[in-house]
């Protein structure tokens, strides 16, 4: 009989594909094996093509809920010979693994309802998985995956589990986390200060349900997750509230809650279908979705958990372990990373017990080795669709397409919501959210994290991808990488990798040399070619060029970094760009803000601006934002998080003020040429005499923040038409950075550049904010390569 042998890739290992490949064979009468191996999943079939084809047809409408097909390759097998079917052990191989590792899931139905049952085996037991379910990323540490390349493999199976693992009619077949209370990890309850104590007073049944007493009684409590430490507390406790934000020096960053269910959860926060769809997905995300006022006997959140903020972030439990600790506990409670500011997240008891001991109360340990930290991942619906701004646990890391075929390129990403990313042919793996690179522990766990991934694709560049700033950890430490190894270098504009990013993750491809996008990036800060700070940038774009056809005004930083953080800096700095302080006074004077600005060292700001001494101009998005919030009163004095203003400032726009914002009269907006023949520009100054106006006549704070969006979006557009006329024949407009996860802006944008014709994508999976410019990196860098003139 003839035979075949298929290799397929994707998303194939860890998910219970083998067993599902098992079952449909000896469904279908077919004799032969299959096996992991370093590529993917490799099967032996004693078949004829028809039946091989039958068979596949089968394997595609059945998988398992976390597989995925990438690709089949089908080559004939005359020598096979085979009786029965059977799943071999896995093959190491010798090259660099392309099997794709899978994300984290969250527990599946099946599981979760065994751990609640009183009669099943795993009543309770805080680490109940199967093939549908539970850790994969965050425990292995080998490919291809089985249970002894993962920190499993410290647990033998008992005969129970190992009864469940090989039996085909099982889900448990062939998984490889597989335990119980007999022969799996435990979970344990300690005091921070080390001092004894009796579970009993806080629970009747167990450790982790001992953690929801504490909880109630206001303890913080450090709980050891799926990829890392948490902090918890009570989220309507203001007392518990403000101790985490003090001890954990976050002093105003909104925090994420974790609630039972979904009827709790829709008690603090409006949930559409999709909101709810994406919590109880396998992913698991914070899902950021408006927050609305309890009813009459519901406890309210803590005014500390996400001040100035519209939206809350909300997640269900993801491991049976936070199922079981929340049971009895009808309230959310906080739910944030288990580290210290801007430090990552701990993993190892011993690192928690330096770091968290002075944060937590309390500490619900488990012995399951961590092999790679992962937080969680965030997610928002804007537009009407669901936007990833966090990628880590459930998505990440993963492989994506790439446009252009890549040498082995790693891209490092940027300083702020960092993540890499390494190429390999017609993929690009985005590794999972780092965080801001500002301090040096943060940076040591990225380095552990490139590491980690390196060690387990077998990777080793041949291309680094850097930022343009210098001053980025990741770009000089990627510099120093490449001339360590001789390796080329790419050098990529910030706002170009921006634009990058989004063209790539839809796979666009120029139809001929001449084919452009439009390109518009508004994020905080990147640096030009020749050393200029950008921010609101509108690009003519390519993979492999770009040309900056349009900014916002350039505007003076004053007081250089200082201005990333003091809003009220910006704000002066913007109307001393637009008016002298004598036009101020004389027709505004008696506005708030004008009588705050004027209390400040008006002759020291002025000979700054005159000298340009710590002054830089910056054509910034983010810093406008910070502005025009000063100007309506939202943290004017000092943010404490990056974003914080902007992200008020969006908060202060009703539906109902953006509805007379769009259809009354529109702050004036001009786009006139820098130096008079120079590069098209934004210019702001009708709407700074609009805005300080509005103030003065006591327009209501949500329709001035409104009028501002909209003409912010009627500046752009203005670039976009004058785009247009250079350059008839684009189809396509790419928005990217991270002032386009403000919703408001990005549906105004939107809509207007369709109205024009134009095709408008946006960022889904890879974050619009610099964790997806490692991304963009990538696709600059494989299209530089492989250019005629690449050397």
């Amino acid at each position: 009989m003839a035979g075949e042998r298929i290799h397929i890739r994707g998303t194939v290992q860890g998910v219970g594909f083998r067993p599902t490949v098992a079952v449909w064979a000896r469904k279908l009468g077919l004799a032969g094996w299959v096996r992991n191996g370093p590529e993917g999943v490799e099967i032996a079939l004693q078949a004829d093509s028809d039946r091989v084809d039958g068979f596949l047809a089968a394997l595609t409408e059945g998988l398992p809920p976390l597989a995925a097909i990438a690709s089949v390759h089908r080559a004939p097998d005359p020598e096979l010979e085979a009786e029965g079917f059977a799943i071999l052990d896995s093959e190491a191989g010798k090259g660099a693994p392309r099997a794709v590792v899978a994300p984290d899931a969250a527990s599946c139905p099946a599981c979760l309802a065994e751990v609640l049952d009183p009669l099943a085996r795993r009543y309770r037991y805080p680490f109940t998985t199967c093939t549908h379910c539970g850790p994969r990323y965050s425990i292995v540490e080998d490919i291809p995956y089985d249970r002894a390349r993962t920190t499993m493999a410290r647990f033998p199976m008992c005969d129970a589990c190992r009864a469940e693992y090989e039996d085909p009619a099982n889900r448990r077949y062939h998984a490889e986390p597989i335990a119980c209370f007999t022969c799996g990890p435990r979970a344990s309850l300690r005091r921070a200060d080390g001092r004894a104590f009796t579970a009993e007073a806080f629970s009747m049944l167990d450790d982790v349900d001992a953690v929801a007493s504490l909880l109630m009684r206001g303890e913080i409590v450090a709980i050891r997750g799926l990829g890392g430490y948490q902090l918890c507390c009570d989220a309507t406790s203001a007392a518990a509230v403000a101790r985490l934000r003090e001890r954990k020096r976050r002093p105003e960053q909104p925090l994420a809650l974790m609630v039972r269910d979904l009827d709790v959860a829709r008690r603090y926060v409006k949930l559409e279908p999709d909101d709810e769809t994406l919590l109880r997905s396998p992913a698991g995300p914070i899902v950021l979705a408006p927050a609305q006022t309890p009813a009459e006997g519901v406890r309210p959140l803590a005014d500390g958990v996400a001040p100035m903020q519209a939206c809350l972030g909300v997640m269900l439990p993801t491991t049976p372990l936070h199922h079981l600790m929340l049971r009895r506990l009808d309230r959310p409670v906080v739910c944030t990373s288990g580290n210290r500011h801007q430090e990552p997240m701990c993993t190892e008891p011993g690192t928690a017990a330096e770091r968290l001991s002075a944060v937590a109360d309390w500490f619900l340990e488990h012995d399951r080795p961590i092999a790679r930290r992962i937080d969680d991942s965030v997610v928002r619906r804007l537009g009407g669709a669901p936007r990833i701004l966090r990628r880590a646990r459930g998505y990440a890391p993963s492989w994506h397409p790439l446009p252009d075929h890549a040498p082995r390129i790693l891209a490092v990403g940027g300083q702020l919501k960092s993540s890499f990313a390494i190429a390999d042919g017609d993929r690009t793996l985005l590794s999972p959210h780092q965080g801001d690179l500002d301090e040096v522990e943060a940076f040591d766990g990225y380095l552990q994290t490139y590491a980690s991934l390196c060690r387990l694709y077998g990777f080793a560049p041949e291309i680094v991808a850097v930022d343009l700033h210098s001053g980025y950890r990741s770009a000089a430490w990627g510099r120093a990488l490449a001339a360590e190894k001789g390796l080329a270098v790419v050098e990529v504009q910030h706002h170009h990798a921006h634009v990058a990013a989004c063209l790539a993750e839809h796979g666009w491809q120029p139809r001929h040399e001449e084919d452009v996008a439009l390109g518009i990036a508004l994020d905080g800060l990147g640096m030009g070619p020749n050393g200029e700070l950008w921010g609101g940038e509108v690009l003519l774009a390519r993979y492999d060029a770009y040309s900056r056809l349009g900014t916002l005004k350039p505007v003076a930083m004053l007081g250089g970094d200082k201005a990333s953080r003091e809003p009220w800096r910006n704000l002066y700095a913007h109307l001393r760009a637009e008016m002298s302080w004598s036009e101020l006074e004389m027709n505004f004077g008696t506005v708030a803000p004008i009588r705050a600005l004027a209390e400040r060292p008006r002759d020291l700001l002025d000979q700054m601006l005159d000298s340009g001494v710590a002054c830089p101009p910056a054509s910034s998005c983010g810093r406008l934002f910070d502005a025009v919030a000063a100007a309506l009163d939202l943290y004017p004095e000092r943010i404490s998080f990056e974003g914080q203003a902007a992200m008020a400032l969006e908060a202060c726009v009703t539906d109902e003020a953006l509805r007379e914002a769009r259809q009354g009269e529109h702050y004036p907006m001009g786009t006139p040429n820098l130096g008079g023949d120079g590069l098209p520009y934004v210019e702001h100054l009708g709407m700074w005499r609009a805005i300080l106006g509005d103030l003065h006549a006591g327009v209501d704070r949500a329709l001035i923040a409104a009028r501002f969006h909209v003409a912010l979006s009627d500046g752009l557009v203005l670039l976009a038409r004058r785009a247009l006329r250079q350059c008839p024949h684009l189809r396509v407009a790419a928005l990217s950075g991270g002032c386009f996860q403000n919703g408001v802006l990005l549906a105004l944008v939107t809509d207007a550049l369709t109205a024009l014709g134009l095709d408008v994508l946006t960022h889904a999976e890879i974050p619009a904010n610099d964790g997806g410019i490692a991304f963009g990196q990538v696709a600059i860098a494989a299209a530089t390569a492989s250019r005629p003139d690449a050397s």
